[in-house]
């Protein structure tokens, strides 16, 4: 009976244990993860913190799922070493666990950039199910938040805080908001949006530190601006968990690195979702940990499927606002765009020699999937012309 070891338990190592079962139903599955938890929706994380939903309602496998699949699960089990000649990894309880094949599915963890202050009670990250509940808890005596980063996590971050009556205060790097899926256009929609909800921001802003003897009292910036607050939540980012591949020895750069069959460098060992790094990309997102965890699984159950890359896409709410964004948005506007701006809503579908190469919805997600089809078929403006005048762009 063959064995198979996972280690992590998030929606890349979830979605490989799925398709193993369902390929090979009599091989042992053990999965190790270090967490406290089993499967969570960390999407869902922020509809927790905003106190729409227990802690129990963002589980997505209980109990009775494991047995009934016949998998293993190990929690507040960190692995420490490993020998990979004898295929075998030990945890920090002194466990052994052997395996034939072995996936690392151990995501990624928030960066906290070298800030003063950083350490100071009251001062969080939001990447786990504890770090909602420890931001909860302490939320509770906090009137007024600080919000370090205006990317897609910390402003869903913000919003959950601000549904809960707190004053949200979001300062970000660069001068627009979520710079990474929106252009200078869109950035200033949804400044305007937020704003309009209540948030304060601070744009084109640099954090100097977090001020307050024990516990965070304020946030100081680079031009000598000291914004109040009672927590502070860092949302800079993340990196990728690399402890364990390089303690096997296994080649790294930002990420795993992994070949189409999500294999890395030492025989029998895959690699899947925030961890890795395909062919010079790592992609941070959920669809892609979904599509590399479905490729190891594959895989490592025997049968040969291909990665192929995902097109980096987002479809979500920010602030109870709709937001897509697909393929290159074009951020610095060199490329020919078709428009649409009007109200609340920003569409802007990105052309480059008439071929249909990105889109970013603000405020309307209408035709999203249209859209992103398009891009992926190659489809050209001409033979979108209709498609593009149904969904309300100018042409």
């Amino acid at each position: 009976m063959k064995r198979y070891l996972i280690i992590g338990n998030g929606i890349a190592g979830m979605t490989a244990v799925e398709n193993i079962r369902k390929l090979d139903k009599e091989c042992a599955i053990t999965i190790l993860t270090e967490e406290p938890y089993p499967f969570y929706y960390r999407l869902r994380l922020n509809e927790y913190l905003a106190g729409d939903i227990s802690a129990d309602g963002i589980i997505g496998k209980n109990d009775e799922w494991y047995k009934s699949n016949n998998i293993e699960i190990h929690l507040n089990s960190k692995v420490i070493k490993g020998n990979v000649k004898e295929k075998v990894v030990t945890t920090e309880k002194g466990e052994d666990y052997n395996y034939d094949k072995l996936l690392l599915a151990t995501g990624s963890h928030a960066f906290i950039p070298p800030i003063d202050g950083s350490e100071k009670d009251g001062v969080f990250t939001l990447r786990s199910l504890e770090d909602a509940k420890k931001i909860f808890s302490y939320g509770e005596k906090a009137e007024k938040v600080v919000v370090i980063g205006g990317g897609l996590l910390g402003l869903e971050a913000g919003n959950a805080l601000r549904k809960r009556g707190k004053k949200v205060t979001v300062v970000e790097f660069f001068p627009r908001l979520l710079p990474r899926q929106l252009d200078k256009a869109g950035g200033e929609q949804l400044r305007k949006i937020m704003e309009g909800l209540g948030f304060s921001l601070r744009l084109a802003a640099k954090t100097e530190s977090i001020t307050g003897d024990k516990s965070a009292e304020g946030v100081r910036l680079g031009g000598g601006e000291t914004l109040p607050a009672g927590m502070v939540i860092i949302s800079a980012g993340v990196r990728a968990n690399l402890e364990l591949a390089q303690l096997l020895s296994i080649e790294c750069d930002r990420g795993i690195k992994v070949d189409a069959n999500m294999k890395t460098n030492i025989n029998d060992i895959y690699a899947a979702g925030d961890s890795t790094e395909f062919s010079g990309r790592s992609y941070g997102i959920w669809p892609a940990a979904v599509a590399q965890g479905k490729i190891a699984g594959e895989n490592i159950a025997g049968i040969e499927s291909l990665y192929e890359g995902t097109t980096m896409s987002n479809i979500l709410k920010v602030a109870d606002v709709d937001l897509a964004s697909v393929g290159e948005i074009d951020a610095d506007d060199k490329l020919k765009s078709i428009v649409l701006s009007k109200d609340n809503i920003y569409k802007k579908v990105v052309t480059e020699n008439d071929v249909i190469i990105g889109a970013i919805m603000l405020g309307d997600t209408k035709g999203y999937r249209k859209i992103s089809k398009a891009i992926n078929d190659g489809n050209t403006v001409v033979t979108s012309r209709n498609l593009l005048i149904s969904e309300g762009f100018k042409i």
